[in-house]
C-alpha cells in the first residue's frame, strides 16, 4: 500500500501509460519516418553535393585545358605576330632600299640633264659668240678694203674651174 501513495509511482505508472498512449496513437511510427525521411533528405543532400562536387571537378579539368590550349594558341600568335613582324621589316628594308636606289638614279638621270642643258647653253653662247666675232671681223675688213683679197681669190679660182 505504501507503494500506491508513494509519488514516484504515481508518476512513473502516468509515465508507463503516456508511453503505451504514444505507441497506441503510433507516435513511434511517425518518429521512424520523420527520421527517415530526414535521413533520406540528408542522403540526398549529400548525393546531390557528390554530384555538383563530380561536375565541378569535370568543369575545372575543362577550364585546365582550356587555359591550355589557350597559353598554346597565344604562344603560337605571338610566335606568328614575330614572325610577320620580322618579315614586314626586311620587306621594308627592301622596298627603302628600292626607293633609294630609283631616287639616286632620278638624281643622276637630272644631273646628266642639267649638264646636257649647260652644255648645250655654252654651245649657244659660243656659236653666238663666234658669229658676232665673225660679223665684227667681217665688217672691218670690209670698211678697210673695197675688195677682200680671199674673196677675190676664191673668184680667181672660181673662174678657172669653170672654164
Amino acid at each position: 500500500m505504501e507503494l500506491l501513495l508513494s509519488s514516484h509511482f504515481w508518476v512513473g505508472a502516468a509515465f508507463v501509460v503516456f508511453l503505451g498512449i504514444l505507441v497506441m496513437v503510433g507516435v513511434h511510427k511517425l518518429a521512424w519516418k520523420t527520421l527517415g525521411d530526414m535521413g533520406a533528405k540528408v542522403q540526398g543532400q549529400l548525393d546531390e553535393a557528390q554530384a555538383l562536387r563530380t561536375e565541378a571537378q569535370a568543369l575545372l579539368a575543362q577550364v585546365q585545358a582550356q587555359k591550355v590550349a589557350s597559353e598554346k594558341l597565344a604562344a603560337e600568335m605571338l610566335a606568328n605576330a614575330k614572325d610577320e613582324a620580322v618579315r614586314l621589316q626586311a620587306d621594308a628594308q627592301v622596298k627603302i632600299a628600292e626607293q633609294i636606289e630609283r631616287r639616286g638614279v632620278m638624281a643622276e638621270r637630272k644631273i646628266a640633264q642639267a649638264e646636257a642643258q649647260a652644255e648645250a647653253d655654252v654651245r649657244a653662247a659660243a656659236a653666238d659668240l663666234a658669229t658676232k666675232m665673225a660679223e665684227h671681223v667681217l665688217v672691218a675688213r670690209l670698211a678697210g678694203a673695197t675688195t677682200d683679197p680671199l674673196i677675190d681669190k676664191a673668184i680667181g679660182q672660181m673662174a678657172g674651174k669653170l672654164q
